[in-house]
């Protein structure tokens, strides 16, 4: 009888642990959306990424500045890719609401910018709904 109910706890940590990293997989998945389409001149790509009304958030001369998604999406040039690097540093989600940070790395000036986005999953799909950006401090 204990054997059972040791095997049966066992089994459910299991599943806990696969669904997590199914969702984390998921939630990376739009990530890389968003890094390839960005990177890459994937604007699509981008679109799928993002929510229709995200907007990007940033400080210049200690404003908030906000840029619209969808301007961002058009000065993403379909097939010219910008020769910058993403990665992905770290993902963290409860039920359906998210956070994730994202480093892009832009070898042409040796700019290292951070991208913090928050993300919602309806339907079964993570979407960004939000990014600030700053530049990382050498």
């Amino acid at each position: 009888m204990k054997i059972n109910i040791l095997l049966f706890a066992l089994t459910l940590i299991c599943i806990q642990e696969i669904a997590a990293q199914s969702e984390v997989e998921l939630i990376r998945s739009t990530l890389n959306d968003y890094i390839e389409g960005s990177t890459q001149g994937q604007p699509n790509r981008l679109k799928k990424a993002f929510h229709p009304d995200l907007n990007l958030y940033y400080v210049r001369n200690d404003q908030v500045r906000i840029w619209s998604g969808k301007e961002y999406i058009l000065d993403t040039e379909e097939g010219k890719p910008t020769g910058e690097k993403g990665k992905i540093l770290s993902i963290d989600y409860e039920n359906n609401a998210g956070m994730a940070k994202v480093e892009i790395f832009n070898p042409k000036n040796n700019d290292t910018y951070i991208d913090y986005f928050m993300l919602l999953k309806t339907n079964g799909k993570w979407t960004i709904i939000h990014k600030m950006f700053t530049k990382k401090k050498e």
